[in-house]
């Protein structure tokens, strides 16, 4: 790991970032002109909390003068900023025109660009990143020994094995790198990482290039003073990817994808597709048969001549089996796949990550493409069931997600006409859109809204609940809150039980198994939807049985 003040100025100054240097009595271009500037820096960071002796500080986002008082004798050697504090501290100030993307390009120099001794796939998408994040990890980890490592906005695994929940989809970029450094320590050849539209808007990933990109799809969301203006915004930040990627895997019906399409040429990104093709398969043929010679009952719609990977559901409805299939010139069978996560939408995430696997070179034939079967994510189409009623815990946050999860259960349940409760909540200071987008969704589905605290940093939660049952419109639904996210869920199961007629189904989405809601900026310990549900539904009816 070796990054002077000499080599960080001369990368700055290569990739038009760097405006000067300043001392506490010269503005510069010449790092020689300050002493040790071939002197490695000892780290890097951008809290002035955890400065050591020799070490680098990104002054970023809402950084304050004051937070330098008293910095030098800490011994930090140098700071990089947008403006000089020369008279907060003797440290040299490498003035930049962004620090964000400075702070990218020197954290990967700093830890030796781990990037280029593994392979990269980064994922994005308004929905199913996470999911295809995981998938693609499991049939990497199988055909390497476990050498895939994993950044995802649930968890994050830095040597195939172990799993540690993460803080943000998409890390900051200094901490990315450290990160990535960690795992090729640790002998990982793979990487996959979600990469959000923020990522790209505050340039977490700036100079970042991944062999494989993914784009699943696109759906307003993420819209808000402190996010995306405008949804314009927001695809754009998420196109970003393609440019940065060797090879792209995009869904063929997602929104916009000729633009994209678009973007990859001009980038001269090569394309290959994916997608559930429930409308093109034959009706006559059995989707399990053998599609080697070629057979008629799929063919690719895009008439680009690309390879795209297609996940063709069993006739029976009962199961989450799947047909995948290859076409280019003709339909090549992979194989019948049935997945331990329900849900269409799953089955569409399965064939985006083995298109990833098969253009990253795993054979058509291995048996490394099925350890997707096995992969659960908890918290994530969660399934619990207990007498007449059904609880799904999910992390459906908008009205793409929302409505999916909608289509799964009219799909799997809707010839019992059941009585469905969603718990919800969402999220305070930011996306305010998806609050009126989630009571549209499921507004006219369903037959009653409970809704409850999620995360926050000033917004009361009260407030915000309020908010989402001013727009239930529809007479027919029940509405109502209950503050208490495990006392929401209790009220929901409580009701359920009183219903004896009929199946009942709980959809609590929006935070999953995520142990904690934030609240005015902290996080107060919670025990999970998951585990709420798990105690309030199963565990009760268990200890009623004995």
């Amino acid at each position: 790991m070796a990054l002077t003040l000499a080599s960080a100025t001369q990368l700055l100054e290569r990739n038009g970032l760097l405006r000067e240097l300043i001392g506490e009595d010269r503005w510069t271009l010449d790092p020689y002109s300050f002493e040790g500037a071939d002197t490695n820096f000892t780290d890097i960071t951008y809290d002035t909390r955890k400065v050591e002796s020799g070490g680098l500080l990104f002054c970023k986002g809402r950084f304050r003068a004051e937070f330098l008082d008293g910095i030098d004798a800490s011994g930090l050697s140098a700071y990089v900023a947008e403006t000089p504090y020369a008279d907060r501290t003797r440290a040299v100030g490498i003035i930049v025109n962004d620090v964000r993307k400075a702070m990218s390009l020197l954290a990967a120099e700093f830890f030796s660009r781990p990037q280029d001794s593994m392979t990269i796939v980064g994922i994005t998408g308004t929905k199913g990143k996470t999911t295809t994040a995981y998938f693609v990890q499991s049939i990497l980890n199988a055909f390497s020994g476990k050498k895939a490592a994993l950044f995802s906005s649930v968890d994050n695994c830095l040597d195939g094995v172990h799993y540690q929940e993460s803080d943000l989809t998409t890390p900051e970029s200094l901490d990315l790198f450290r990160m990535m450094r960690a795992a090729l320590d640790n002998g990982m050849r793979y990487l996959v990482m979600e990469v959000s539209s923020q990522a790209y808007k505050v340039d977490r990933v700036y100079g970042l290039h991944f062999d494989v990109g993914a784009f699943l799809n696109i759906s307003p969301d993420h819209i808000s003073p402190i996010e995306h203006p405008t949804f314009e915004d927001y695809l754009f930040c998420k196109r970003q990817i393609v440019r940065n990627s060797s090879h792209l895997v995009l869904g063929s019906d997602c929104a916009h994808a000729d633009l994209i399409r678009e973007d990859a040429k001009a980038a001269s990104t090569t394309v290959s597709e994916f997608a559930l093709e429930e409308s093109a398969c034959d009706p006559s043929a059995d989707p399990s048969a053998d599609s080697s010679t070629g057979s008629s009952a799929l063919r690719s719609s895009n008439g680009t001549g690309l390879t795209t990977v297609f996940a063709v559901p069993s006739s029976d409805e009962e199961t989450e089996k799947y047909s995948v299939l290859v076409s280019h010139a003709s339909l090549t069978k992979i194989g019948d796949f049935e997945l331990s996560i329900e849900g269409a939408f799953n089955a569409a995430n399965a064939a985006a990550a083995i298109a990833i696997a098969l253009h990253l070179g795993i054979p058509q034939e291995s048996e490394a493409l099925h350890a997707l079967e096995q992969v659960r994510i908890q918290g994530r189409m969660e399934r619990f069931s207990s007498g007449n009623t059904v609880a799904y815990v999910d992390y459906a946050h908008n009205f793409a997600s929302v409505t999916a999860l909608l289509d799964f259960v009219d799909h799997k349940y809707g010839a019992w006409h059941p009585h469905i409760t969603l718990v919800t909540g969402s999220a305070g200071n930011k996306a305010y859109d998806r609050r009126r987008e989630i009571v549209e969704a499921a507004q006219h589905r369903i037959a009653r809204f409970i809704f409850t605290e999620e995360d926050t940093d000033t917004e009361p939660h009260v407030d915000i609940c309020r908010q989402m049952l001013s727009y239930v419109s529809d007479p027919d639904v029940k509405a109502g809150i209950v503050m208490g996210r495990t006392e929401a869920i209790a009220a929901a199961i409580d009701e359920c039980r009183e219903r004896t007629d009929g199946l009942n189904v709980i959809l609590i989405i929006g935070k999953g198994e995520e142990r904690w809601i934030k609240d005015t900026g902290r996080h107060k310990p919670y025990e999970g939807d998951d585990s709420a549900v798990e105690r309030l539904l199963v565990d009760a009816d268990r200890r009623e049985e004995n």
